[in-house]
């Protein structure tokens, strides 16, 4: 048709006929060319459907929880197992929905983690999530938090390159709650272990003190007066060698008791037996009984209690070894010239009981400890007083099996109070969740108190 090859030798109706059939094939084939393409991008439209479908199908039944994000952290997509763990839908996470619901204290992780996720790094955090489902995790007792741990990198491309600008984080999000209870009891395991091995060293610190020097002198004095007639010891020598083993051996027994009878409550083979008594009665024999022991302090001991106190039911020798136990402790620790006051009076269906002293106090940081077997606080007068520091943990462990309650109040060089509640009557029901509330200590300066001072 344009001249650049020779002439045809056919006839010009072929000629024709041959263009026309020419034209026609190219037609069909460019016709079966697109067919093909077609079809190609068809199936190349159905192989990516597929492909998406079982990507969603995984994301659907996956436990763990996908989510794509901002840089900021909004969430762009979250799987449809979010709901499940936060107890809301994935649409209410969309957004800043996920981030609202982090623990405030744990933002600024959460903020970094994805900021680094998005210039290139792989980072793992965890933080704590508010949950609208089951209870899981208690946060100051109001609000339901899980615990999350997060492990996000930048969103790549199929051939494993990053998009431009890094500017969206893919993450896995997984719940490890569980994980975080068994750190937290491990953890507080370990510290009970650490307190018991440090209650162990002290306990045979103390011990060995407690125990060598009454059995030193009862075993030195007693040589001494085997030896009498080469020591030429007379009448009087020989007394005051028997009086001081007799005091040391009171000395080692009442270790002993306390070490037992600490045993025994920490085993739970001490029981209490519930009978009626005055507990006036028992509180002016405790007194009498530490009155000699006050004196040679030269400590008034003051006795404030209602004249008509009400009868109790409970363990008798229990109260008495409670207040002995407080007025050795008040009397030890307060110097010649002070002062130790036993209080008591019925308060509603209670008996409030304190004893008071003038004595050395205790500091503050030593005072949350009080009531531990084997703890002495502070210790400059650990040096200055004997004892095992069992008198406090038998008082604490008494009142507790008798239903009460001890609370100690104490300044440095100004003196302690510790404040016994117990109830009237040990067998009457209480009710369930019911707390006793630590009252005031009375005071001597109310009409019905009467006082009086023992030498």
């Amino acid at each position: 048709m344009a001249g650049g090859l020779p002439s045809s030798m056919l006839a010009a109706d072929s000629v024709a006929t041959a263009h026309t059939v020419s034209v026609t094939a190219l037609i069909a084939y460019c016709l079966l060319l697109a067919l093909a393409g077609e079809l190609v991008t068809h199936k190349s439209r159905l192989l990516r459907y597929a492909e998406e479908d079982r990507y969603r199908l995984l994301a659907m039944n996956m436990s763990d929880v996908i989510s794509r994000h901002r840089r900021n952290g909004a969430v762009e997509f979250i799987s449809p197992a979010a709901e499940a763990l936060f107890g809301v839908p994935a649409s209410g996470l969309a957004g800043h929905g996920l981030f609202d619901r982090v623990h405030v204290a744990d933002r600024p992780a959460f903020l970094t983690a994805m900021a680094d996720a998005a210039r290139g790094e792989v980072r793992s955090v965890e933080f704590r999530v508010r949950c609208d489902g089951a209870v899981k995790f208690t946060d100051a007792g109001m609000t339901s938090f899980i615990w999350i741990e997060m492990r996000c990198k930048p969103l790549q491309q199929s051939a494993g390159v990053p998009l431009p600008g890094h500017a969206e984080v893919v993450a896995v999000l997984r719940d490890v709650t569980e994980r975080k209870r068994h750190e937290e009891a491990l953890a507080m395991a370990r510290v009970e272990a650490e307190k018991a091995d440090a209650a162990k060293s002290r306990f045979l610190a103390t011990m060995s003190h407690e125990l060598r020097t009454p059995l030193n002198a009862i075993i030195g004095f007693s040589e001494m007066i085997v030896q009498e007639r080469e020591l030429a010891l007379d009448a009087a020598r020989r007394i005051e060698y028997a009086r001081l083993i007799h005091d040391s051996g009171k000395h080692l027994l009442s270790v002993v008791n306390g070490i037992l009878d600490m045993s025994k409550m920490e085993s739970g083979n001490f029981e209490i037996a519930a009978e009626p008594f005055e507990p006036r009665e028992a509180i002016l024999s405790c007194c009498d009984l530490m009155a000699l022991k006050a004196r040679d302090g030269g400590i008034d001991v003051v006795i404030s209690a209602a004249e008509q106190l009400p009868a109790m039911v409970g363990d008798q020798r229990a109260l008495k070894q409670i207040l002995l136990n407080l007025l050795s402790n008040a009397i030890k620790f307060t110097e010649r010239g002070g002062s130790v006051t036993v209080s008591a009076r019925a308060e509603h269906d209670n008996l409030v009981l304190a004893v008071s002293d003038t004595g050395v106090g205790i500091g503050s940081a030593d005072l949350k400890r009080i009531g531990d077997p084997f703890f002495q606080a502070g210790k400059t007068y650990q040096r200055r007083h004997e004892g095992t520091g069992l008198g406090l943990s038998i008082v604490k462990a008494l009142v507790g099996l008798h239903k009460g309650e001890m609370a100690v109040e104490s300044k440095l060089d100004e003196g302690t109070t510790v404040s016994i509640t117990l109830p009237l009557d040990l067998e009457a029901p209480r009710p369930r969740g019911a707390t006793v509330t630590m009252l005031s200590p009375p005071r001597a300066d109310k009409p019905e108190f009467q006082v009086k001072k023992r030498a």
